[in-house]
């Protein structure tokens, strides 16, 4: 995910665009529902109800988009259930503690944080944990390991207005030091990806769709793809930037080309100059929708957690919704009978059945099967069929190995690192970035102990490290001791003394399906689908989740808020004052422009 404010205040913008690819996204609205809360009782099931019991909305899937639209529709006074197969809610979100003689350690077996939004900061006020929200240090720099050396990307020193303008440009790590004194770039490099920023680049070549590879090299330069773009995206997606599509997976960044074209003057598409016209836009809408007073204040696109972790978000809605809440239910059954979803399930307590006026289903689409087929005619096919132009079938999710460890700070090199940031001994950063071309397996490891207060004892730091990917699937059926070792043996490459003791592993988590990937020809997987939706009879039937919304954690709590309203207004439109059992069609149309606004993703006008 880019951070666009990030990306246009940078001024020579190739490394506008640099550093906007070292956070990650923010959205650029803030939602302005606010209803009031009033809980309506839901029945108890049993496996010997002899009548299935019926709800307003029905929510498939407890990760964190699943989780969050629960919310907002228990807040918008709908009798709503949210089943999940496994035992607990949040999805990826696992927060743990270990405790050991030296001490407490928190950490995460999934995404380490998020980048704060408006929906994020609202949501934790809603549900009373806004006091546990922790924002990190805005001045440390995500680092790059190349050439046997760590860089630092450009960053400002956390300043608001004018003055974090200046501090982005001309500070200690600014933009201009790193492209005048900067080593990660030759000079060659530095003065291509210059060109591209401040003078023009070649034009998109017409009916292809570019790969982030083709996005990067045409427009910044083979050198910024390879030293930066491609470990950012191996380290947070996961992914294979050869065929991950540029429009899909980084739409905002993509965007700017166009806005860039959009300035009549700026013929060649100079980059700086459409990313300098997006951040006067985003400005303005900011300050058109604020956010409310009686929330925190945040900056935009600051890394942020919870002080126990991000799990703290899914338990507090699981605590909210009590009963409503249903662990361990594993989806076997969907029906429609008479205008109403019938839906079966296994159970502890045996087979249970429900029925609901709506569905929302945020399964990934690894686990649907044929499930949907009866009411979704076509989904099956849809997602396994082939994808011959990437080698694909369906939507693919790669295995990511989640590996915590800690080790004293004592055990780390022992050197000055450079732009004044002290001893690497203290880990000054938000992580590090490894390029394919390093020799290293681990995509990326997260300072996790630096970002956030209160994670581990004084004399010791956590690393996160994240290890296979769509290039590196191997991952997926090697034994935890394998991986832990490949691990170990990377951070000894970069960050380690050669006689560190062995670590202290914290917990590792293989993901076998991690996150949903955005490669060429994803769009017009989404479009049959949202197709397959509309030709549903009565409607009602939303099959949504983070491979379609986004995969950032904020992009689906703002799914959570956003598709809301569209559940609400199509439950609203079926009560009995409105003299039919089907929507009409002008309501029909209102709630498909709404489900489009919804989905940030692809919505033109949402960031």
């Amino acid at each position: 995910d880019a951070d666009e404010m990030t990306m246009v205040k940078s001024i020579p913008a190739t490394l506008l665009l640099i550093s906007s690819l070292t956070i990650t996204t923010t959205t650029a609205f803030a939602p302005s529902i606010r209803t009031s809360r009033l809980p309506l009782p839901v029945s108890s099931l049993h496996a010997s109800d002899s009548s299935a019991a019926e709800y307003d909305c029905l929510v498939i899937g407890g990760g964190i988009s699943g989780s969050t639209l629960a919310h907002n529709l228990h807040n918008s006074n709908l009798n709503i259930l949210l089943t999940e197969s496994r035992d607990y809610l949040g999805g990826n979100v696992q927060s743990q503690v270990y405790n050991d003689d030296d001490g407490e350690f928190i950490y995460e077996k999934g995404p380490n944080s998020f980048a704060t939004q408006p929906s994020i900061v609202r949501i934790a006020h809603e549900l009373g944990i806004d006091d546990q929200l922790v924002f990190a240090d805005e001045s440390l720099p995500p680092w790059v390991n190349y050439n046997g050396k760590l860089h630092p990307l450009p960053k400002g020193k956390g300043s608001k207005g004018p003055k974090g303008q200046l501090e982005l440009v001309f500070g200690s790590n600014g933009v201009l030091k790193f492209g005048l004194v900067g080593d990660l770039l030759s000079l060659p490099g530095t003065i291509r990806a210059g060109i591209g920023a401040l003078v023009g680049h070649m034009r998109a070549p017409e009916n292809k769709e570019e790969t982030i590879q083709d996005w990067i090299i045409r427009t910044l330069g083979d050198e910024v793809f390879y030293r930066i773009i491609d470990p950012f995206v191996s380290g947070v997606y996961a992914g294979d930037p050869t065929t991950l599509s540029m429009k899909a997976a980084l739409p905002k960044i993509a965007r700017i080309e166009q806005y860039s074209y959009d300035i009549e003057w700026n013929k060649f598409g100079a980059l700086f100059y459409g990313g300098l016209a997006r951040q006067v836009e985003l400005t303005k809408e900011r300050k058109a929708d604020p956010p409310a007073p009686e929330w925190v204040e945040f900056e935009y696109g600051n890394p942020g957690s919870f002080k126990r972790g991000l799990g703290t978000l899914p338990n507090a809605i699981e605590k909210e919704l009590g009963k409503k809440v249903k662990l361990e239910w594993t989806l076997t059954k969907v029906e429609k009978i008479d205008g109403k979803y019938f839906v079966t399930y296994d159970t502890p307590n045996g087979q249970q059945t429900v029925t609901s006026k709506t569905i929302v289903s945020t399964m990934p689409t690894h686990a649907m099967g044929n499930i949907f087929e009866p009411v979704l005619p076509g989904s099956t096919e849809l997602f396994t069929k082939a994808r011959k132009m990437i080698n694909r079938e369906g939507i693919y999710y790669p295995p990511v190995a989640a590996v915590t460890v800690a080790y004293p700070k004592s055990t780390f090199l022992d050197m000055e690192l450079s732009n004044d940031f002290g001893n690497l001994q203290n880990l000054p950063g938000f992580g590090l970035l490894n390029p394919r071309t390093e020799g290293i397996r681990t995509l990326g490891t997260l300072w996790s102990s630096s970002l956030f207060p209160g994670r581990c004892p004084d004399n010791y730091n956590i690393l996160l490290n994240y290890i296979g990917g769509s290039r590196d699937p191997a991952i997926g059926s090697m034994s935890d001791e394998d991986i832990i070792s490949a691990v170990d043996t990377d951070l000894r490459k970069c960050l380690l003394q050669p006689n560190a003791p062995e670590p202290k592993v914290l917990g590792i988590k293989v993901w076998p399906a991690a996150i949903p990937q955005y490669e060429l020809g994803h769009f017009e997987i989404v479009k049959e689908l949202e197709s397959m939706e509309g030709k549903v009879e009565g409607g009602g039937l939303w099959v949504c989740g983070n491979y379609r919304s986004g995969v950032a954690f904020p992009d689906c709590v703002t799914f959570g808020y956003e598709h809301a309203k569209v559940v609400k207004e199509y439950v609203d439109s079926c009560e009995p004052s409105a003299h039919s059992s089907e929507p009409s069609a002008a309501v029909k149309s209102d709630v498909a422009i709404a489900a489009a606004d919804s989905i940030p993703f692809y919505a033109s006008k949402s960031d």
